[in-house]
């Protein structure tokens, strides 16, 4: 079984880790029997945020009396000292645990350090100091903030997007987490669904010993898909290097990543199906695309008010107005 240590953490993981943002769309019984299963078929690591409505909630109902043989790392999105106890106590009581092993700033725009006046890094060196976490980390899509983290030697994590659409700063951004020893956590590993397969994903994060990619999981179905690679990791053969070759050249440039940074959107939009409907249309069944509620939310787009929302919120710095215009434009080729 493939494992991972987080740098100088030295917190160690099957390289398979649980997201737990989408088990907030399950019933809190699927949610929890997704959640045991997960652990006997080798999980110890889980990955929920504050942010994630009932995510957390759910993990302390599964793990109850179980807290010494998993993982738990949950994150806060508050940009000051007061809202980041509030985050921690709501955490460690929904959670019911007395510490976190990893508690992490969720993407902030800037990089917290002492004595930058919001207090954030000061309340998690006390949170520390009170034995309510065991290490610090921090999330980011923004690759400035999160090389100023890794260089910054106050983190022990980094979670950045990687996957095998990554350009060459972000591959370089995980050998500099190597060489710092902090340890690199990988979010949208697929790509926010446009990488449609798992081994693939996979076999390409096995190339990177230091990384731990994290699956979000809702279904059951999806969960044995990825438990099957604790026992069995697929190898990055000639067949896999062909899809992940040609995935790079269909996806690459600009194309949006579903992170929902954007929203909420002033006028309706669902901004991040409604940005990459070109590609979902050729890469999973279209039938599904094209049914009458979806028409109508693609319609919203000639609502859009040009406000400035999502482009000033896009991690990625995309003409998001532009994306979904010619999005729409495509799309109506396939009503035709």
């Amino acid at each position: 079984m493939p494992t991972v240590t987080l740098g100088r953490t030295g917190l160690q993981s099957p390289k398979n880790a649980f997201g737990a943002l989408p088990i907030q769309r399950d019933s809190k019984e699927e949610a929890i029997r997704i959640l045991r299963e997960a652990y006997e078929r080798g999980f110890t690591y889980y990955d929920t945020a504050r942010s994630y409505t009932d995510s957390e909630e759910k993990l302390g109902a599964a793990f109850h009396g179980m807290r010494d043989k998993i993982i738990l790392a949950t994150k806060t999105p508050s940009k000051t000292a007061a809202g980041f106890w509030k985050d921690l106590d709501t955490s460690l009581r929904l959670l019911q645990t007395d510490y976190i092993d990893l508690y992490q700033f969720h993407n902030p725009a800037f990089l917290p350090v002492p004595g930058d006046e919001s207090g954030l890094y000061e309340a998690m060196q006390e949170a520390k100091k009170q034995g309510k976490i065991r290490f610090i980390g921090i999330t980011n899509h923004r690759l400035p903030v999160a090389e100023a983290a890794v260089d910054s030697g106050l983190y022990d994590t980094l979670q950045f997007p990687f996957s095998y659409l990554s350009d060459e700063k972000e591959i370089a951004l995980v050998r500099r987490c190597k060489e710092k020893n902090v340890g690199f956590i990988a979010m949208k590993a697929l790509s926010g669904g446009l990488i449609q397969s798992a081994a693939a994903a996979y076999a390409f994060m096995l190339g990177y010993d230091n990384v731990l990619p994290i699956w979000g999981i809702q279904r059951m179905q999806e969960l044995l898909e990825f438990a099957a690679f604790n026992d069995a990791p697929p190898a990055l053969d000639e067949k896999l290097q062909a899809l992940i070759e040609k995935d790079r050249t269909e996806l690459s440039g600009n194309f949006c990543r579903g992170c929902g940074y954007c929203q909420p959107c002033p006028a309706g939009i669902d901004i991040p199906t409604c940005a990459r409907i070109s590609l979902l249309l050729r890469r999973s069944p279209a039938a599904r695309w094209l049914e009458p509620d979806f028409r109508e939310q693609m319609a919203r787009i000639d609502d859009c008010r040009h406000c400035g929302h999502c482009t000033s919120h896009c991690p990625y710095g995309l003409d998001t107005p532009e994306l979904l215009r010619a999005n729409y434009e495509d799309y109506k080729t396939f009503l035709k």
